[in-house]
């Protein structure tokens, strides 16, 4: 099976990547060239997606049984994909993103079925405007999309915490070290599901070719569901210390930070629970075997490896501070006024 994966060294694509090669498949990824760390066994063609017509030279001549764009953001990115591989590929598959579904959630349990609609975070809603294209296209003359919504997904390099840097991620695990306390949005019972990409690409890799699949949309997660304050204990417990948490509102936290909005309102300060039957009929191998607390001891052994993965992110970790105090104070006035 020939497969082309444009991006595919991230960090959701890297572990498909992986498994693709040691499953036998023919990968192509194509990139800007500016990855060093292209796998042994794929094939790099060097293109900027963005440019079409460089893009079109770099794929003259091939056919392809799969394509899956990891790195697809708006309606522009999906005409542009549907000029490219139109007649060229006999599956597309997009990477939306279960932020997608309806928030808040109407019915605790999340399924395919359950409606997209994010009224707090562009980021989602041009994954709802993108899925909406596709399907237009799959309706109107079989373009064969299938749709692929990850959730919060992480691997060796992210610590993938409700509040943390996403760009310098070790940030939590020196607060916690420094007994600094984290931040906790709610009072940090609400339900999450963490999904190591190792298992992900279980489910993707599985997609792959897959005619039946053409047409469908599908989330990949773990069956683990944890509450923020366990998994906040158990990257804690990976780094030798116990967590310091402190619990604010949502709201509070947005009004202080809004840019954190979408991330938080849009995404993380409700439950998520996902029905996972749908890719286990498509892909009946799929399962999801690395708990959160293997994998966030696997992720903290690789920081550990190296001194120079372990940056801080400054103005975060100040900017925490900041809305700590601010907590801190408003709730001594409030008892103030109280008692």
């Amino acid at each position: 099976m020939k497969v082309l994966f444009i991006g595919g060294t991230g960090l959701i694509s890297s572990a498909s990547t992986r498994l693709a090669i040691a499953r036998g498949i023919d990968l192509f990824l194509l990139n800007r060239g500016n990855q060093v760390d292209i796998p042994a066994g794929a094939t790099n063609l060097v293109a900027d997606i963005r440019d079409q017509d460089a893009t079109a030279r770099a794929l003259a001549g091939h056919q392809f049984d799969a394509v899956v764009d990891w790195i697809a953001y708006t309606t522009a990115d999906i005409e542009r994909d549907l000029a490219l591989f139109e007649g060229k590929t006999r599956q597309y598959i997009f990477i939306s993103s279960a932020s997608a579904y309806q928030k808040p959630l109407s019915y605790h349990l999340i399924t395919e079925d359950t409606p997209l609609a994010n009224p707090f975070w562009d980021y989602s809603r041009n994954k709802i405007a993108c899925e909406e294209r596709l399907l237009r296209a799959y309706r109107e003359y079989g373009f064969p999309c299938t749709i692929v919504r990850p959730s919060l997904t992480f691997g060796d390099t992210q610590i993938p915490l409700v509040i943390n840097s996403w760009q310098l991620p070790y940030t939590a695990i020196a607060r916690m070290r420094q007994g600094k306390p984290l931040i906790v949005p709610g009072d940090g019972t609400s339900l999450w599901t963490i999904t190591h990409n190792s298992d992900f690409a279980k489910g993707l890799v599985g997609l792959l070719g897959h005619q039946q699949a053409i047409g469908h949309a599908f989330h990949i997660t773990s069956d683990e569901v944890l509450t923020w304050d366990q998994i906040y204990a158990a990257a804690a417990a990976a780094a030798g210390v116990e967590a310091k948490i402190i619990h604010i509102a949502s709201d509070f936290i947005v009004a202080c930070l809004p840019d954190m909005t979408g991330s938080l309102v849009g995404d993380k300060s409700g439950s998520a629970v996902f029905d996972n039957s749908k890719i286990k009929r498509f892909v009946p191998d799929f399962c999801a075997t690395t708990p959160f607390a293997r994998g966030i001891a696997q992720t903290q052994a690789w920081f550990e490896a190296d001194p120079a993965r372990q940056r801080i992110d400054i103005e975060a970790d100040q900017q925490w501070d900041r809305l700590i105090s601010a907590y801190q104070l408003g709730l001594r006035s409030a008892i103030g006024l109280f008692h």
